[in-house]
């Protein structure tokens, strides 16, 4: 199967380790992977900040990248739920490009989801010795209905422990905006959310959304904390 690499913003600017990662799981299951640089923000910070007018050159052109792609595969729940479910909603009153936003929506997967609904496969022969968390992240639970999957892919990792922590699927307090408009209010929340990580005493919380990542990394790391925030293809390529 041919696949086509959808790589966030975030991951692309701070973690592109994790973009790496995906291709070396998706060749090692035997899926080939190609890359267009013509895409670029996919427009939603813009899109979730109500600029719809200021969305739709961004949309236009993520759809226009994947045009002739099998399949799209990103790192990111945020970004395939605003690809899949925003874009359609976008262009509800524009019918060309509407059609071909459905087109790219029906094509368009979160790493886990990929992986074992579309190539179905649980075991990507991946090792990790220690305990882990995993973290719901809003747009991959709610927006993507993505719960099962990581959690499928974790407990196939040779050596490693999966503990599951209190409110898993409570929100972090990144919420893209909403932790720079009310800072006060996100702190509190990566403070509950830490709270419940170190309960379980893993060494690091995954997941499968960079943005939460960095926010729950950036507070356990202002507070010399040594617990880890990793992201699933981090975990899924060890040892392959």
């Amino acid at each position: 199967m041919r696949t086509s690499l959808f790589i966030p913003c975030l991951v692309d600017q701070f973690h592109p380790k994790v973009g790496e990662n995906v291709v070396r799981i998706l060749k090692k299951m035997g899926v080939s992977v190609d890359y267009t640089d013509e895409q670029i923000c996919c427009g939603q910070p813009f899109f979730k900040s109500g600029f719809w007018k200021k969305t739709l050159p961004l949309a236009k052109n993520t759809i226009r990248a994947f045009k002739g792609a099998e399949a799209v595969v990103a790192p990111s729940g945020s970004c395939v739920n605003t690809v899949r479910n925003h874009y359609i909603e976008l262009f509800r009153d524009d019918p060309i490009w509407l059609e071909q936003a459905q087109e790219l929506s029906r094509k368009t997967y979160e790493l886990s989801e990929f992986l074992i609904h579309v190539i179905q496969v649980e075991d990507v022969g991946a090792a990790y010795k220690g305990k882990v968390t995993y973290h719901d992240s809003c747009q991959v639970l709610r927006g993507l209905g993505v719960s099962s999957e990581p959690r499928q892919l974790l407990r196939k990792v040779r050596g490693l422990e999966l503990i599951e922590m209190e409110d898993s699927d409570v929100c972090c307090g990144f919420g893209g905006l909403f932790s720079m408009k009310f800072p006060h209010i996100a702190r509190a929340m990566v403070t509950e959310k830490v709270k419940n990580i170190l309960a379980t005493g893993a060494e690091a919380v995954v997941g499968c959304e960079m943005s939460c990542l960095m926010h729950i990394g950036g507070y356990l790391g202002h507070q010399g904390l040594q617990v880890k925030a990793v992201h699933l293809a981090d975990i899924l390529a060890q040892g392959i």
